[in-house]
């Protein structure tokens, strides 16, 4: 494989380089270089911003709003926003439910949802996990009864992100209880968060934030209009989307980018008589890191080329398993450095001292979020399906094991 850029790739991303440089305001990338807490109005004008230029949904078909890029350019696009930091834009609208729609949906939902999923007109949160219902997601028992030309909705669903904010949920539900395989009985379901019957309660983290919820259906009423696709095919899409979300997992420009910021600071932090950089230990294990993350963008690109090559097939490729276990892994990696660097400045946890907080400052004020990051991205090898669940994937998919 060739790993080199063409001369228009590399003039590509300067292009997209420049422009992030220039129309990310500044507040906004300051929260994101110093790993700090992005508000839903930092995201909002992000992504406005990006969908005023044509870029909010640059994957899509050109028909939807999307731009075109073949996969290569769609890759160096996400690097580049990773890498800036910019905010993504909102995951669950442009990465999920999105392609979903104009995959899968019907004529009617592809006009009203689409645009307004580009513009973040409407938040959308993920109805998937459940109680007992986690990496095995298809022993989810929220059920959607059919009742004239309603489905009525009943169950609960956990862990949903930013579910306070949400317009809109999509939600796996079972249609038909008695299928003879539990994947066979579930729908995708378009359900507005202003129904009633939904209650939201939050979930808080280990790291003190509100980030998650709990979502509970009670009779909710919805239009058959809102049904994705066909009744009890909700399985066949729910594999699509994640495996959309797997790739993104990798995230090898986040990793790049705190990597950038580790070798950074560790410049200023002192290891006895000496900068920390400079300490054989630190190094070692620095480029441990940057070894396991070349190989990780290598897969990547392999993966790129192999889906330039085979087109949309609007089936998953296994190996974004790969890239899921691997991208997590690497994410946690990176925290864990950065608690090395701040060593015992992690102590006044929390993601800054707050306002109206009578904490004195301890340390430089970029220590302050290394231990609530560190906690927090211990998720990243759970969500999107467990890493112990990708592994059983590619052992079937790939191995034909």
């Amino acid at each position: 494989m060739d790993l080199a850029f063409t001369p228009e790739e590399t003039a590509f991303r300067d292009e997209v380089r420049t422009f992030f440089r220039e129309a990310l305001p500044a507040d906004i990338h300051k929260k994101m270089t110093e790993g700090r807490h992005i508000e839903k109005e930092d995201i909002v004008t992000w992504q406005r911003i990006l969908n005023a230029k044509g870029w909010a949904v640059p994957h899509w078909p050109v028909e939807y709003g999307g731009t075109g890029w073949g996969p290569m350019k769609q890759y160096l696009f996400v690097e580049e926003l990773q890498r800036t930091p910019a905010p993504s834009p909102l995951q669950f609208g442009v990465y999920m439910v999105g392609p979903v729609i104009y995959t899968f949906g019907n004529e009617r939902q592809k006009a009203h949802f689409l645009p307004r999923i580009a513009n973040i007109d409407d938040w959308w949160c993920q109805g998937f996990s459940e109680p007992g219902s986690g990496s095995d997601l298809a022993s989810l028992r929220t059920s959607a009864k059919r009742d004239g030309d309603h489905y009525v909705v009943n169950g609960q669903k956990t862990w949903t992100t930013l579910a306070q904010y949400a317009d809109w949920i999509f939600c796996l539900v079972r249609t038909d209880p008695d299928a003879p395989k539990k994947q066979q009985g579930i729908s995708f379901l378009l359900i507005d968060m202003k129904t009633p019957g939904i209650t939201v309660r939050p979930i808080q983290t280990i790291d003190g934030g509100h980030e998650v919820n709990e979502v509970f259906f009670d009779d909710v009423r919805v239009p058959v209009e809102n049904l994705v696709g066909e009744e009890n095919r909700g399985w066949d899409y729910a594999k699509f989307l994640l495996g959309n979300e797997r790739t993104n997992i990798a995230r090898v420009g986040v990793s790049k980018q705190r990597l950038e910021r580790i070798r950074q600071l560790a410049a200023q932090v002192s290891d006895g008589d000496r900068p920390l950089i400079e300490a054989p230990w630190f190094r070692e294990k620095l480029a441990a890191t940057e070894i396991e993350l070349t190989a990780l963008e290598m897969t990547q690109l392999r993966v790129v080329a192999a889906d330039a090559k085979r087109g949309n097939t609007g089936k998953p490729d296994p190996a974004s398993s790969i890239l899921k276990i691997k991208g997590s892994q690497i994410q946690q990696a990176t925290t864990e450095l950065m608690m090395d660097v701040v060593g015992p400045f992690a102590l006044p946890f929390g993601d800054g001292l707050g306002e109206g907080s009578n904490e004195m400052q301890v340390g430089p004020d970029w220590a302050d979020t290394a231990a609530p990051t560190y906690f927090n991205w211990r998720k990243v090898s759970i969500y999107g399906g467990s890493n112990e669940i990708q592994k059983n994937i590619i052992v079937k998919a790939i191995l034909g094991l």
